[in-house]
């Protein structure tokens, strides 16, 4: 067995425990999905800045996102049997789940309640959060946390875009 098994995992249960945290972080986009329903036709409206991407980017990114945050959530919910990691793997897949729901909050201020304002301060609250859940997962699998830093990178991004849409529209960003 090498440093990265987990001892109380079948095959079969790493593969479901593996569906299971693609799944929840999908269904944190899904659920930010609903609010973002109408985006396209909002986001088309909106003054954006010149580094602004055209709207068919966010989709993408976005799943190609979720799909790395549930794999390494993945891979830290695997060595939850590893004495030494029991605390660790606790706090950082709380994280984990804790900035799943201010993710899926973020798209619910910003598209669905056009509430830019409090987007800014939830995605600096987001950015903050998962670069804790970043530190706590490279701290039991650094291989998680790299598969962190991509969504890290993004958020500074979206945060930047996030404040400069807002000022740029404050009459339909309250």
């Amino acid at each position: 067995m090498n440093a990265h098994t987990n001892s109380l995992s079948s095959p079969r249960q790493s593969w479901l425990s593996l569906i299971g945290w693609l799944a929840a972080a999908h269904l944190a986009g899904a659920v930010g999905g609903i609010a973002s329903a109408g985006a396209p036709a909002f986001y088309a409206v909106l003054v954006k800045p010149s580094f602004a991407p055209p709207a068919g980017v966010f989709g993408p990114a976005w799943l190609t996102l979720y799909t790395l945050m549930g794999v390494a959530a993945w891979l830290v919910w695997k060595e939850r049997g590893r004495l030494v990691f029991i605390a660790m793997v606790r706090t950082a897949i709380t994280l984990f789940v804790l900035q799943l729901a201010i993710n899926a909050l973020w798209s619910w201020l910003f598209f669905g309640w056009h509430q830019g304002a409090l987007a800014f301060v939830c995605i600096l609250v987001l950015i903050a959060l998962v670069a804790a859940t970043t530190w706590a997962f490279w701290k039991v699998r650094p291989l998680a946390g790299a598969l962190l830093l991509p969504y890290l990178a993004w958020l500074v991004f979206a945060a930047a875009l996030n404040y400069s849409v807002w000022q740029a529209n404050p009459a339909l960003l309250g």
